[in-house]
């Protein structure tokens, strides 16, 4: 039984010049098309040129070797190869304790060779893949110069522009995957945001996925394997606190795990998903009516529109639709609004 892989590449010279190296010569390689059959471990990987349109589901490919021995072996002849590589040893991931090295395509497919060196009952902090990611520009994911204006990413791995190639309120979503993790981006947090609240347009949003901090670093970090391009942290309450000084509203955390990914000392590291938007202006042609239900006595908005439990309350469709799918299914009911309340009703 064989395991076979086919991915996408943007060039398959490049990329076969990359496989080469890691799993020998191919055993087909034409214009449009090329072929690796590797014996140990048993694997068919094929490479199609078609521009890959994005990560998609894939996280990385792992391979697992038998010992420390040819994992050291590989991770040698890969090194002379001319391949960088990151090494993590004893790194607890996946509810296991490994030792492994990973490398990157040039299309950025992430892989892990590795060796199992026993189970444990915790998943472990191991890898943050998603802060180091190589950056893939819209244009090279095969997007439209139209795709690509409504919307702008930025990744760890790239540089910050001092300004964004964009009109004033002309983009729909600017996520940041890791920005404020480099020293330049968490040295102009406030500025950047300044930047992407200019570029969004009216109730636009900001996705941001990084690590923070519960406190101030008082050391420089060396994070294991894909996290030690990680060398800086913002911590939360900063964090959330510059979306609010930038103007952003109904910013909320999307993921904040229980336990953090890396402990520094007193201090904990969490992979942190916020998002945030532009304010959008008020419509007061079309409003609904929303009551809240509790538990709290009442709940305050960025707005600064206060929510009595029990208590009708309008407001704006627009924000309201924003709004709604990231509340809970029982904390509000928005009422039905008839043009003739019928008789009786009340």
């Amino acid at each position: 039984m064989q395991f076979h892989l086919s991915l996408n590449v943007s060039d398959i010279d490049a990329s076969v010049a990359f496989y080469e190296k890691v799993f020998g010569p191919p055993v087909k390689h034409r214009p449009d098309y090329a072929k690796f059959e590797v014996a140990d471990p048993p694997l068919v990987l094929s490479l199609e040129p078609t521009p890959p349109a994005g990560s998609g589901a894939l996280n990385h490919v792992g391979l697992r070797l038998s010992d420390a021995e040819a994992l050291v072996e590989m991770q040698r002849r890969l090194e002379m190869a001319g391949l960088k590589s990151e090494r993590e040893v004893g790194v607890e991931c996946c509810y296991a304790k490994q030792t492994k090295f990973w490398l990157h395509s040039p299309d950025g497919v992430l892989w892990e060779f590795y060796v199992l060196q026993g189970d444990i009952a915790h998943r472990g902090a191991g890898q943050v893949p998603e802060k180091v990611v190589p950056s893939r520009c819209s244009a090279a994911a095969g997007e439209s110069a139209e795709s690509a204006k409504a919307s702008w990413e930025h990744r760890l791995s790239e540089p910050i522009p001092e300004t964004l190639p964009f009109d004033d309120g002309s983009v729909s979503e600017v996520r940041l995957r890791g920005s404020f993790n480099a020293p330049e981006g968490e040295a102009r947090r406030d500025e950047i945001l300044a930047e992407v609240r200019r570029v969004l347009t009216p109730g636009g949003r900001v996705a941001l996925h990084i690590l923070t901090a519960n406190r101030p670093l008082s050391t420089s970090l060396s994070l294991p394997g894909p996290a030690a391009a990680v060398k800086a942290v913002p911590t939360d309450d900063a964090l959330l606190a510059s979306l609010e000084a930038a103007g952003f509203v109904n910013g909320r955390l999307t993921k904040f795990g229980t336990g953090p990914c890396f402990r520094i000392g007193e201090c904990e590291l969490r992979e942190t998903m916020v998002e945030a938007f532009a304010p959008a202006p008020a419509d007061d042609a079309e409003t609904v009516v929303v009551v809240y239900r509790g538990p709290f006595r009442e709940v305050t908005d960025d707005a600064g529109r206060r929510f009595r439990r029990g208590e009708r309350v309008r407001l704006p469709a627009a924000q309201w639709q924003r709004l709604s799918p990231a509340l809970p299914s029982d904390a509000f009911t928005c009422l039905a609004e008839p043009e003739v309340m019928p008789v009786g009703c009340g």
